[in-house]
């Protein structure tokens, strides 16, 4: 699922760089996180690949006033406004940023190397050319907020309906976990973003969670086909609109201007 996507922290950071909130270097290792590294290909004017900091500063020297999440699904373009080559890596890639001041977007490609436990993860941000226009399907702060409560409450509906309640040792880790990511007060967006859109983005993540852990929480109840196809069902509105949820959170920053 799209708990925290990589294409949320680079778009977070990036506009509090923009704004002139954090530091070139602060934006950098906050996008990276817990990842080996980042790397940008494809920037108008480098000829290779460049670190994240170079990236960022080249982006502005380019024009890019602010940076906006798509998370699209088939069937769903969340974000995107095209072209189509721009799409489908996003498509394949199941996020992008897309530039706002600038016709450019940028789509991640993940490699893990390693063993079990000792993963080595490093991102390439491909950039390519966007079409300049309104990105499909993202609803405003408020719409998203709605959606979420009543998609919280449709999810615990579901998922009792079902027997596939979030329970068991895999769950309970998964919500702890969250829980106490919440508790030391973990900046979910980056500054300058407004209240609501950190109230969105935590709902949205809960219920983005709660979806992972029912389609990743074994069988359930629910074990004959035609039960397994009911929860698959159910499931993929409140999986949508939590997608449009933390699309909206994270783009807050940028329509807000």
């Amino acid at each position: 699922m799209l708990f925290e996507p990589r294409s949320g922290r680079l778009a977070a950071w990036g506009n509090a760089l923009l704004a002139g909130l954090v530091s070139p270097d602060e934006a950098a290792l906050s996008v990276v996180g817990e990842d080996a590294v980042h790397r940008v290909a494809g920037l108008p004017g480098e000829a290779g690949p460049v670190g994240l900091t170079l990236a960022l500063g080249r982006l502005r020297a380019l024009g890019v006033s602010g940076l906006r999440v798509a998370l699209p699904a088939p069937g769903h373009p969340l974000g995107l406004s095209g072209p189509p080559e721009f799409n489908a890596r996003a498509l394949e890639a199941e996020e992008a940023v897309v530039c706002a001041g600038a016709a450019l977007g940028l789509v991640p490609e993940v490699t893990e190397a390693g063993p079990a436990g000792d993963v080595h993860v490093s991102v390439l941000w491909q950039c390519l050319p966007v079409r300049e226009a309104p990105p499909a399907d993202v609803p405003s702060l408020g719409e998203a907020e709605r959606e979420l409560a009543e998609a919280l409450r449709e999810a615990t509906v579901v998922l009792t309906r079902l027997d596939v309640a979030a329970s068991g040792p895999v769950a309970d880790a998964a919500l702890s976990a969250y829980r106490a990511r919440a508790e030391a007060g973990r900046e979910v967006l980056a500054p300058g973003y407004p209240p609501r859109a950190v109230r969105v983005l935590a709902l949205a993540q809960r219920v983005d969670l709660m979806v992972s852990l029912a389609y990743e929480n074994g069988h359930g109840g629910a074990v004959a086909a035609s039960e397994m196809a009911a929860r698959a069902e159910a499931l993929r509105p409140v999986e949508r609109v939590a997608r449009r949820a933390l699309v909206a959170a994270y783009n807050a920053a940028v329509e807000q201007h």
